[in-house]
């Protein structure tokens, strides 16, 4: 097994072989992870939210699904959740974001950077899964972002479908509830397929 630490405000690339076990894990709670993830092989292959929506026909991830590439791929099947709700909505947070809404992008930490940076990558936007944000869908459409529900070593686990480079990021974002009003480290585990 091989584990990963990212600290508050960074990220981190990843690699994990077809048929691993990757776990997610809030280590303190209430801190969104932002999880991006690349085809190793052909990085114009790429985790889409948006695909992994339609196929699913569902704004919600729930053990059993599968999170599906740009190209409508399988990339991964969620395993196992301690939280059961996440985000698949908002991209990566970045500069422009912190200014829209807090007025201080310049300099600020941002999923967007700090996952290009562990990628080598420069995506314009990133729509990542972030894994214990807690946006709440109104009955109306609108959306409110609110405390994530999960505590102190919760975590997702996914089984890997595909040889990848993952992107992940411990998310900036401070300024709200997205990440409980703090920004703390998570941890990822790298392990060979149970069972």
């Amino acid at each position: 097994m091989k584990k990963y630490r990212i600290e508050a405000c960074a990220g981190k690339a990843i690699d994990a072989a077809k048929n691993q076990i990757i776990t997610v894990i809030d280590l303190e709670g209430g801190q969104v992870v932002d999880f991006f993830a690349e085809a190793l092989q052909n990085p114009r292959e790429y985790l889409s939210t948006g695909v992994t929506v339609d196929c699913n026909g569902s704004l919600r991830l729930r053990p059993g699904d599968l999170i599906y590439s740009n190209l409508y791929r399988p990339m991964f099947r969620l395993i196992s959740d301690d939280v059961g709700e996440h985000d698949l909505l908002h991209p990566c947070c970045r500069p422009e974001m912190y200014d829209f809404f807090y007025q201080n992008g310049k300099g600020h930490p941002n999923c967007l950077d700090n996952i290009n940076a562990a990628l080598g990558e420069q995506r314009a936007m990133i729509h990542p899964v972030n894994f214990f944000m807690y946006t709440k869908i109104s009955p109306d459409g609108s959306i409110s972002v609110e405390r994530p529900l999960s505590r102190s070593g919760d975590a997702v686990q996914l089984k890997a479908l595909m040889d990848v480079r993952l992107g992940i990021a411990a998310c900036s974002v401070s300024e709200s509830s997205c990440n409980a009003g703090r920004c703390s480290a998570v941890e990822v585990l790298i392990s060979s397929e149970c069972g």
